[in-house]
């Protein structure tokens, strides 16, 4: 730019000695067009040497570099909230799955080892309300179903407060289904639901009059009661159970 300025001077100057003799400066073309030449040049060359311009693009750049970096780190937000979420839900299901687990795993117990137990009698007349429910459950996993029905029966007498109160119902019930007194255990699966509606124990019950109504052949009810698992209890072991005993109602049914 500057050779360009130097050389357009040159000819100013040449122009000036040659011309001078005969025209006025002010009047020679050449020296007009050149002079707006000149002009032109230095315009140039402010708006060349004027950094706000280059800014203003470095600006933008680093702005568009910036709203990328956003959306890459939205997108991955995204992404790692929808992972999260599945993870929760199979926590959730494993959860249940190993809370069912560790409530049916079998113990060893010497709960009346050989003895029976009489309606009205505590398996461990001294013993707290968690020691006589874990007595009768132990009853039940021993396969002695009659005698578990009347451990649980005289707990839920003797201890009608007790924060186990909601679980010995729903395996009182299970007492008399276990046993196929499915008559039996169908009022009782529905008390666990009346009494105590918070419980967990509610999708099992619910779950539980599915199969008694199905053992009965009242198929409707069999059904309402499979569907409601299905649909208020997602996720879940008893909703699993549910469906695939929905499948072969259905079947069966036609």
């Amino acid at each position: 730019m500057k050779q360009i300025r130097n050389v357009s001077t040159a000819v100013l100057a040449a122009a000036v000695v040659s011309g001078c003799a005969t025209i006025p400066p002010e009047e020679d073309p050449v020296l007009i067009k050149l002079s707006q030449i000149e002009r032109r040049l230095e315009r140039v060359e402010r708006v060349v040497q004027n950094d706000s311009l280059v800014q203003l693009v470095a600006r933008v750049d680093a702005l568009s570099s910036e709203v990328d970096a956003l959306r890459g780190q939205i997108e991955a937000n995204t992404f790692d909230s929808d992972k999260m979420a599945e993870r929760q839900r199979n926590l959730y299901a494993d959860l249940d799955a190993r809370l069912q687990d560790l409530e049916s795993a079998p113990r060893e117990s010497n709960v009346m080892q050989g003895g029976t137990l009489q309606a009205g009698e505590l398996p461990l007349p001294n013993g707290s309300d968690r020691e006589n429910y874990q007595a009768a459950f132990e009853l039940l996993k021993e396969g002695r179903y009659d005698q578990s029905a009347k451990a649980f029966q005289q707990f839920l007498v003797a201890y009608p407060n007790s924060e186990l109160a909601d679980n010995a119902q729903y395996w009182l019930a299970e007492s008399f289904y276990v046993s196929q007194r499915f008559d039996e255990a169908l009022p009782i699966f529905n008390t666990v639901i009346s009494d105590f509606p918070a419980s967990r124990k509610v999708p099992d019950a619910l779950l539980k009059i599915g199969y008694c109504n199905y053992e009965l052949q009242r198929w409707d009810a069999a059904e309402t009661a499979l569907a409601r698992v299905v649909a208020d209890y997602p996720e879940t072991t008893a909703a699993r159970l549910a469906s695939k005993r929905l499948e072969q109602l259905r079947t069966e049914r036609g």
